[in-house]
């Protein structure tokens, strides 16, 4: 459990405090490939960090039909839907196991309590959700302002090893291209 007490001292800047009540919150969990960890107009109930593994998350177009893969997380990051867990409503996503995970999971119950053991939580928590609001503007703005080759070149360099380990459909999908043009392009990024 250090590998989850390191992350959230070094994600929250936390000094001086000791922080294994609050990973005795959390539960070491598994899940296998092609679980899930939650399906959409579920409620979710929990937050994950991945430990290892693969897990992405995604949801059907409006006809049902076509899998739009929203992000892929590896580890040392934190999982979950989280407009359904803050605002108690069904999940829009579904999150499935790409590979064997071993996660560290709290329930919505215990995250309300780590403030009982972390002096200013509330303002940890916000700067937790607001962190997660910038992530997802980077990744709008550059979903819409890079080329092709730009966002391949960008995840090779950042996370390569999503090449190795995840299904090059869902990698494509992610970043809005054909798994033809994302083979094409990193063929050409590589060669």
């Amino acid at each position: 459990m250090q590998q989850i007490e390191d992350y959230i001292k070094n994600y929250f800047g936390i000094r001086g405090t000791d922080l294994s009540p609050v990973v005795q919150l959390f539960e070491e969990t598994q899940l296998h490939k092609n679980e899930h960890l939650l399906k959409v107009n579920n409620y979710a109930r929990s937050i994950s960090f991945i430990k290892t593994g693969y897990l992405r998350v995604f949801a059907y177009d409006k006809n049902g039909d076509k899998e739009i893969t929203q992000w892929i997380s590896s580890q040392d990051t934190f999982i979950t839907d989280l407009s359904s867990f803050v605002f108690d409503t069904p999940s829009r996503w579904n999150i499935q196991a790409l590979s064997d995970c071993e996660l560290y999971t709290i329930s919505k119950e215990n995250y309300h309590r780590i403030g009982e053991y972390v002096e200013n939580w509330p303002e940890l928590k916000m700067l937790f959700i607001a962190k997660c609001f910038v992530t997802l503007e980077h990744r709008v703005f550059d979903q819409l302002s890079m080329t092709a080759e730009q966002k391949v070149k960008q995840l090779l360099d950042t996370n390569p090893e999503l090449f190795v380990q995840v299904p090059l459909q869902y990698i494509a999908s992610m970043l809005g291209m054909t798994p033809e043009t994302l083979s094409r392009v990193r063929r050409q990024l590589l060669s």
